[in-house]
């Protein structure tokens, strides 16, 4: 076979020897497509291997057309050679070149116990993490008793004011219209019974004890853990959080602590408005649908109202904000540096956060209901 210079034009040329071997030269590449296809096109019946050792160019396009003629023929692709600074080219494109059909879904019984155990494990991780994560937290919140100067106070101020003061029209509006919605309810109920007078406890009590944390803890699951991921996430995405560990800091006290203290400060304060809306929702439905007067209204709240209702709605604040604080920032801790990855983890931050304080709340309830209080 004829050497082609590299300073000429450049020149595909297939030689068939007696075993039916293709002896391959020139430059097979993306330049000559039209053509590689009328040579492979010319070729003979009959061959058994082909050589393409000689050739002076190879790039993805002339190998994926020599993978490509292999399949037509018949030929396995040890049938084909190619010289040692080629080997690692073929050996990726050989990987990709066949377009493989997607894999369907299995629907059997053995599928579905699959992803059920998958799903397990998961969520066992997920447990572990957070767990692990909030002795990590404690024990960091705890150093600050010792070294006060590793609080970022201008950071926790700023948190502060985005988690509580600019969540204040939404949880007081909200709050307002549910508790509407339940004495509208209760209405309906007690007064065939004459005793529409006692939507003033119901109100109060349901308020008081789960409605006022428990909604403000939801919007905050929504509203407040899913930016604290997303802000994370993003500086993980711009490895911003490498460079603070590159800087000998701790990501920990920069970016969760902050976050995690402004949470425990706000939700308490957002809870307390919280039940005043509702209550005062109960009291706007009272005074002028069911002709309670509003010196009544308040009058019977006086001398009914307990205050182990309100410490029980209380006591539960801290710990819903642990819980948010923590998932949303351990969420965004693990973002894996893509978008795809970022919105998952914003999602599944929102999604944990309710799980949790739904969970949470419900033992709590229990719990309180067992101790008689």
């Amino acid at each position: 076979m004829s050497q082609v210079p590299t300073h000429a034009p450049p020149v595909i040329t297939v030689a068939a020897d007696a075993a039916g071997s293709l002896l391959l030269g020139g430059r097979w590449t993306l330049r000559f497509a039209t053509q590689i296809t009328e040579v492979l096109a010319g070729v003979p019946d009959g061959v058994h291997s082909i050589d393409a050792s000689r050739c002076d160019r190879l790039d993805t396009l002339g190998v994926l057309q020599l993978l490509r003629f292999a399949e037509r023929r018949g030929l396995a692709f040890t049938a084909l050679h190619f010289n040692a600074d080629q080997q690692a080219l073929v050996a990726a494109i050989e990987n990709v070149h066949d377009e493989r059909p997607a894999r369907k879904k299995e629907y059997g019984v053995r599928a579905m116990l699959g992803r059920i155990g998958k799903g397990l494990v998961d969520n066992g991780r997920e447990i572990v993490s957070l767990v692990s994560f909030m002795g990590e937290v404690q024990v960091k919140l705890l150093r600050l008793i010792k070294q006060p100067w590793r609080l970022r106070l201008t950071a926790t101020v700023h948190h502060m004011e985005q988690v509580g003061l600019d969540a204040v029209p939404l949880v007081a509006l909200l709050s307002f219209m549910v508790g509407a919605v339940i004495a509208f309810l209760g209405a309906m109920v007690l007064q065939d019974f004459g005793a529409t007078i006692y939507i003033v406890e119901l109100v109060n009590a349901a308020f008081l004890r789960e409605f006022g944390v428990l909604l403000t803890a939801i919007l905050l699951a929504g509203r407040t853990a899913s930016a604290f991921t997303a802000q994370i996430g993003m500086m993980v995405n711009r490895e911003e959080v490498d460079a603070i560990r590159v800087l000998g800091l701790d990501p920990v006290d920069l970016l969760v602590i902050p976050r995690v203290l402004a949470l425990l400060a706000m939700l308490p304060l957002l809870t307390f408005i919280a039940m005043i809306a509702g209550m005062l929702g109960g009291m706007a439905v009272g005074a002028f649908n069911l002709d309670i007067p509003a010196a009544a209204y308040l009058a019977r709240m006086h001398d009914t109202i307990h205050l182990r209702h309100f410490v029980v709605g209380m006591v539960k604040a801290p710990l819903f904000a642990m819980v948010i604080g923590l998932i949303g920032c351990l969420e965004g801790l693990q973002v894996q540096g893509t978008a795809q990855s970022l919105g998952e983890r914003t999602t599944s931050s929102v999604v944990q956060a309710i799980s949790m304080v739904i969970v949470i709340d419900a033992f709590a309830a229990l719990w309180f209901m067992q101790m008689d209080y």
